[in-house]
């Protein structure tokens, strides 16, 4: 018969925690990247959907937005992928890719307003799972638990 400790206790707590915060972040960052492609898909094939705005200082052809959130979708649909298996390389280009993501939605402000601010939201929630953890408490979420 094994003792548990107090400390033991919350270790396994802290760890389950950290698993929930990896596991939505993954699922978070993988709906805004499909978000972004569909958004990408959008801007490029049909200019008209999305309202253009005279005299923006960050005026850019849709059609190079496009190119930019289908860009940044694909590489955060692909990056969610290492962040189910619990990789350190996802965790940091995780976080990458959504600061990269509130700066192009933020940019992208006047053309879809409501949209952007969404997508920003979601974005920062992303970062703050991301960072939430340490190190030493990042396991792979799919992992079958210790002594199982």
């Amino acid at each position: 018969m094994t003792t548990t400790t107090p400390q033991d206790s919350a270790r396994t707590s802290l760890r389950e925690w950290a698993t929930g915060v990896t596991v939505f972040a993954a699922i978070m960052l993988m709906i805004g990247g499909i978000l972004d492609i569909m958004r990408g898909i959008a801007e490029i094939a049909a200019d008209d959907i999305f309202v253009s705005t005279r005299n923006y200082v960050f005026a850019f052809d849709l059609t190079a937005w496009g190119w930019i959130h289908l860009t940044l979708g694909v590489i955060a649909f692909v990056v969610s992928f290492g962040l189910f298996m619990g990789s350190t390389w996802a965790r940091v280009l995780g976080v990458g890719i959504a600061g990269l993501v509130i700066i192009a939605h933020f940019l992208s402000l006047p053309y879809y307003p409501v949209w952007s601010i969404i997508m920003i939201a979601v974005s920062g929630f992303i970062i703050w799972a991301l960072c939430a953890m340490r190190k030493d408490d990042v396991f792979v979420p799919f992992e079958s638990p210790p002594g199982m």
